[in-house]
């Protein structure tokens, strides 16, 4: 399971050091691609299969399910870590997640997300109050 939330850096060559605690689940290896709100997300290759499948399933009729899977699988990249734990990002998908230099990598239990930092910042920030206000109206429904 990937937890927490981690600064790091592209290097010059659009690597990014995965944390220490997240290697291991992505030794066999991992895919890259697109994600919601301009991050990227990082699947192990095997939740990968099952993330594939996933969409896959989404009806071939529906517009908006077909531009989805071609964003999501067009954009998708092999990947595996090096000795130094780093994933490669490749250009394209670097210029979508407007990745320049300061990066956050965030374990979100079954994937990794890796954002901007200064994105990431302002989206956490929503994400928390949201938390906070979803919480009162669990809580008062009992549940």
């Amino acid at each position: 399971m990937f937890l927490g939330e981690y600064s790091h850096s592209l290097d010059e060559k659009g690597r990014v050091v995965m944390p220490s605690k997240f290697r291991p689940g992505l030794a066999a290896g991992c895919v890259v691609t697109k994600g919601q709100e301009r991050c990227l997300y990082v699947f192990p290759s095997d939740r990968w299969d099952e993330e594939a499948s996933r969409v896959l399933r989404l009806p071939r009729t529906d517009r908006r399910a077909r531009n989805f899977s071609r964003s999501f699988f067009a954009s998708a990249s092999d990947q595996t870590l090096d000795r130094s734990g780093r994933c490669q990002v490749p250009e394209p998908l670097r210029h979508y997640a407007g990745l320049t230099k300061d990066v956050t990598v965030v374990g979100v239990a079954d994937h990794i997300e890796i954002w901007d930092t200064d994105t990431w910042r302002d989206v956490a920030g929503e994400a928390d109050d949201y938390y906070a206000d979803i919480q009162e109206v669990l809580s008062e429904d009992g549940i």
